[in-house]
């Protein structure tokens, strides 16, 4: 079949591929309620359906450079996109946990593909000059895919049933596999033989470090054996990809990638960027569901802006890449737009209106879109185009891990936070005077009446969420020196 050349066609269909992978990594969150009764599985259990995902998918994105060399980019493309279209229906149909995570652990394999793939096909669709314009394009899909997707999965969950949180990527995958395989060229392959040690230390030092990082919280971090393990085999898998990969004559990752500077910079950069984007949104839900009484649809309508200013900041910058403006500019902007609404959200107390999280919001997502696409264009600028998948799949396993950090050490942080406050603030009453008053010992929670421990439960939450809030607006103002590392290209505008 004649392959159709039109631009537009290649971007909806890569697009589709991209925010059915995205959506997925956070869609199914508010679903594991409703999972755990239909599938018999305890509360510990039914993490593994997320756990198995990211793993699975961490593990298979350095590979995916490697498949695409060996088997073509549109090949593995279409192959990918089939794999995590039917790993999908196989998931809603799952009859119980077992067969639940086998089909998460398909569905992480053939998905790890999916971003990596679309990021270096529409950089090669598009010319030098509208490279940002189509880093604005993915990265609508990237950044909006995991803000939307807990409303999403809610809504889906709570008028049908958790399984059309999987059957919804069905005509999807469809219509990507379609539009990729009338529309996608197909690349030179090489014969390049494949590193199986160097693979099997780095997945690895990635899988012992993400399951670190997923269950830490759970087994209370080092007190814990488990944990004590994993990481010694994260340190253990990375050091002997290091050592192997030295030693190699062609290793798994092609350590050339690191000798271009915007490269090495950008991959450290959009590291810490992944720490802001998804920490923020795993610690406003609880903040706003449990402590501020908001239901599930209410949650998801107030955070919905945040990728409506997202969407708006894409666009524009865009537009604005393709002019003599220098992109480290938009970089630096968007920077300080989000501390600046990191700095109002240090400030959050149980009685911050819905206006104020309304429109912090909207600035954050503004400042997000200003610092990814540019960020995007420039960690490629300089980049040779045979090395841009392999050097895609590292920079979205490296936003990747950074959001897992991100995620695990500020939920870290709000619970010993918590615990602390709850201490200190304990001090300060005096069980004794109501016992004295002889309060029913039923309306008594420590020595202290109900109300009263209720109250001091929500303020420990208050100041712990403001201190949560505060140390992701420093971590962001420390990746402003970064920026200056980047180099820019002059050249015409188109």
């Amino acid at each position: 079949m004649p392959r159709i050349n039109d631009q537009r066609l290649v971007t909806v269909s890569i697009m589709l591929a991209t925010v059915m992978q995205v959506l997925d990594t956070t869609i199914a969150n508010v679903a594991l309620p409703h999972m755990q009764g239909s599938l018999s599985a305890s509360t510990d259990q039914i993490t593994w359906v997320l756990t198995s995902y990211i793993v699975s998918a961490a593990i298979m994105t350095p590979a995916v450079g490697f498949f695409a060399g060996r088997l073509g980019r549109r090949r593995l493309f279409l192959w990918s996109v089939a794999g995590f279209t039917v790993a999908s229906g196989l998931c809603g149909l799952s009859a119980n946990l077992d067969q639940m995570v086998m089909f998460r652990i398909l569905q992480g394999i053939f998905g790890a593909a999916l971003v990596p793939l679309s990021q270096s096909v529409l950089l090669d669709s598009y010319p030098v000059e509208k490279h940002g314009q189509a880093m604005a394009i993915w990265g609508m899909g990237v950044m909006v895919g995991p803000i939307l997707g807990p409303t999403l999965g809610g809504w889906l969950t709570e008028w049908y049933s958790w399984r059309w949180v999987f059957y919804i990527n069905l005509p999807f995958g469809l219509l990507a596999f379609a539009g990729i395989w009338l529309s996608v060229a197909e690349t030179d392959t090489r014969k390049v033989r494949f590193d199986m040690m160097g693979f099997a230390f780095l997945g690895l030092a990635i899988g012992a470090f993400q399951l670190m990082l997923d269950r830490g919280e759970q087994e209370k971090w080092f007190e814990s054996f488990e944990i004590q393990v994993e990481a010694l085999l994260a340190v253990l898998g990375f050091y002997l990809f290091l050592v192997h990969s030295f030693t190699k004559k062609e290793p798994f990752i092609n350590l050339s990638l690191f000798k271009d500077r915007n490269f090495a910079t950008g991959v450290v950069f959009i590291f810490v960027v992944g720490i802001i984007l998804l920490a923020t949104m795993a610690l406003l839900p609880p903040f706003l569901q449990q402590w501020k009484d908001y239901p599930a649809v209410t949650t998801g309508l107030v955070l919905a802006p945040r990728g409506l200013g997202s969407m708006f900041s894409m666009m524009l910058v865009g537009r604005l890449m393709r002019t003599r403006l220098d992109p480290r500019v938009l970089v630096v902007t968007g920077l300080l737009f989000i501390t600046a609404s990191l700095h109002e959200m240090a400030g959050f107390t149980l009685e911050v209106s819905r206006d104020t999280l309304i429109w912090t919001g909207v600035l954050q997502g503004l400042g997000l879109g200003l610092v990814f696409v540019p960020a995007s264009a420039l960690t490629y600028a300089t980049l040779k185009p045979e090395l841009r998948t392999e050097g895609a799949s590292l920079f979205s396993l490296s936003r990747n891990l950074g959001s897992s950090v991100g995620i695990s050490i500020m939920t870290a942080m709000l619970a010993r936070n918590m615990w602390i406050n709850q201490q200190q603030l304990g001090e300060h009453l005096q069980p004794g005077a109501w016992i004295a008053q002889g309060l029913p010992m039923k309306e008594m929670v420590s020595g202290v009446p109900a109300a009263v421990y209720q109250t001091l439960m929500a303020q420990a939450a208050e100041i712990s969420y403001m201190n949560d809030f505060r140390l992701l607006m420093w971590i962001n103002m420390a990746a402003i020196p970064l920026v200056l590392l980047l180099r820019h290209q002059q050249r015409r505008p188109a």
